[in-house]
């Protein structure tokens, strides 16, 4: 498996995704926002969290239109892999590449906490270290998570199964305590149509190493670079 982190001014997050899909064997290159071109050989191409270009107008919008995406459009028509954290899927959606948009979250505040997810999908690329139905702990930490599709899109999404995460607590239940950005139907990840894109709020980076209190990120890179 060859990555390639896209960074863009104002991404904070690239080491961290660097570091977790080196720990499950991924080859990683870096690439920058002004580059036409991923690195020969690319598999992955992964669009990691921050605040690219400053968040002005909407987040990730500048980001969108960046030179580097027309190459990951390209690499998603071709069936690429695409893996969008936080604000990479803001991006993913600004740049047309998932439907939906991440608007602010329900309460205006910014949340920065532990997040348990119940995995919806085990049959992609991305998740198949998971079992269905598992509460996987992580992070979120967002101003503008709270995920909103038009009702027609949202009907093909759930209809064509693809919701990959739903926000959820402990039990694996979904209640309006659990979805604290007040995304619909409690989406925390979303699959593109051919099933070659994923864009995810939460931060699975985070949780990969048992020395920062958690790896139930790990199933994510292990699916990845298996």
């Amino acid at each position: 498996m060859h990555a390639a982190v896209v960074v863009f001014p104002g991404s904070n997050r690239e080491s961290d995704v660097v570091r977790a899909l080196r720990r499950s064997g991924a080859q990683v290159s870096l690439v920058w926002h002004a580059d036409h071109e991923l690195p020969a050989g690319t598999d992955l191409a992964v669009l990691p969290g921050g605040f690219s270009y400053g968040d002005y107008l909407r987040c990730g919008a500048i980001a969108g239109r960046a030179a580097a995406m027309d190459a990951v459009r390209a690499h998603a028509a071709r069936g690429g892999l695409v893996l969008g954290i936080c604000n990479g899927f803001q991006i993913l959606c600004e740049s047309g590449l998932l439907p939906g948009v991440l608007m602010r979250n329900v309460d205006r505040r910014f949340i920065c906490h532990r997040q348990t997810l119940r995995v919806e999908r085990t049959d992609t690329r991305f998740t198949s270290a998971y079992t269905r139905g598992q509460v996987i702990d992580v992070c979120v930490a967002h101003g503008e998570g709270n995920y909103f599709a038009d009702p027609e899109t949202l009907a093909r999404i759930e209809g064509e199964g693809r919701v990959a995460f739903r926000y959820c607590d402990a039990t694996g239940a979904i209640t309006v305590e659990a979805n604290r950005n007040g995304s619909l139907n409690a989406i925390a990840g979303v699959l593109s149509e051919t099933g070659n894109v994923l864009g995810m709020m939460p931060h699975p980076e985070n949780f990969v190493e048992d020395l920062v209190g958690g790896t139930d990120g790990r199933g994510l890179f292990d699916s990845l670079a298996a």
